[in-house]
């Protein structure tokens, strides 16, 4: 992914937007904090929040909204290139209180920081508010079906979804929390019990009108800052292996259950295929630092007592586990214009016009 490549998906975004036809009527964004946009703000027990400085130096006031991130994350860029001003707000944040009618209704972000794919991932025995797991997220979908279908009546509230797009963002959480779990399971038995309750929430977001699916693969977890330093610095190759399986089972569970279902359309994203040029070759990239977090340096968490990087442009890492506002620019123009090396069978842009 060089300079070259970053300039031609930018170029090329451009492009996409000015002939692009199909109206994307709503963006719902599900996951983990690669996407979360404040949702751990309104768990008055969750300890994994970002509502604090350093973060949010880079958005608009410098506000720390939630976001693991400088400014905007990868859920942002990906709603600014379907003309949204950035990712819809958190489902939690609504109180409950959708405004369908009051306001035309553009999406929800469910996503919740130290969620996974199972429910027991990024809780504790004493703190079981501590995240959203993506099966609670998966139900609160289906609270928003409901007052759609309550508001404009099923047939337009199934147009509506048919056209929207559901971003998910998923797995990493549960493939680190499992290598350091008392007793892990086998990559060989994880991975397709990640798949199996993967397959699960997909089909109750499809019982419930979703269509378009984007989905966003995990990223080489072991070469995040907190995996280099019980790495003597390098990356974690373990964890990195469950990444790429994790792709490659995902990639087969998705074109067997739209095999299944005609009428479901999607793209998955291979941001395994999108960083590990970065970090193994730099020189190539725009960014200078691949290994050390802009803010805390790679060995504290980012508080507002941590180092903070000037040129924060130039950092791969903002934290010990999220990627800077650059990061996840250039992560979503390449998700959303790619060739198949970043997203098959169709990419992002794609999407909106299957």
């Amino acid at each position: 992914m060089a300079k070259g490549l970053a300039f031609v998906a930018l170029s090329l975004i451009i492009g996409v937007l000015q002939s692009a036809n199909a109206e994307v009527p709503a963006i719902f964004i599900l996951g983990d904090s690669t996407v979360d946009v404040g949702t751990n703000n309104y768990l008055p027990d969750s300890n994994i929040t970002a509502n604090f400085p350093h973060n949010g130096v880079d958005f608009p006031f410098q506000r720390a909204t939630g976001r693991f991130s400088n400014g905007l994350n990868t859920a942002d860029f990906l709603a600014k290139f379907f003309g949204f001003k950035r990712s819809p707000v958190s489902f939690l944040s609504l109180n409950g209180t959708l405004a369908i009618k009051k306001r035309r209704f553009r999406g929800v972000n469910f996503a919740s920081a130290g969620s996974g794919l199972l429910d027991i991932t990024g809780q504790t025995s004493t703190q079981k508010a501590n995240v959203v797991p993506m099966g609670e997220q998966v139900y609160q979908f289906s609270m928003v079906y409901n007052d759609l279908v309550a508001s404009k009546g099923t047939s337009e509230a199934q147009n509506f979804l048919s056209k929207s797009l559901i971003f998910i963002s998923v797995g990493s959480n549960d493939i680190v929390g499992n290598h350091y779990s008392k007793n892990p399971i086998p990559k060989e038995q994880f991975i397709p019990n990640l798949a199996v309750v993967y397959e699960k929430h997909l089909r109750n977001l499809i019982s419930v009108g979703a269509r378009k699916f984007g989905i966003i693969s995990v990223p080489p977890v072991g070469c995040c800052p907190s995996q280099r330093v019980s790495a003597n610095g390098e990356c974690l190759k373990e964890l990195n292996d469950q990444a790429e399986a994790f792709f490659s089972t995902i990639d087969t569970l998705m074109r067997n259950l739209s095999y299944e279902n005609k009428d479901i359309k999607y793209s998955l994203g291979n941001t395994f295929n999108i960083t590990k040029p970065v970090i193994d070759n730099p020189q190539n990239s725009s960014f200078t630092d691949v290994k050390n977090a802009c803010c805390g340096n790679g060995t504290l968490h980012c508080t507002p007592l941590a180092s903070l990087c000037s040129n924060r442009h130039k950092y791969l890492f903002w934290d010990l586990f999220h990627p800077t506002q650059a990061a996840s620019r250039l992560a979503a123009s390449i998700l959303f214009v790619g060739d198949s090396r970043f997203a098959t069978p169709i990419n992002f842009s794609q999407l909106a016009e299957a």
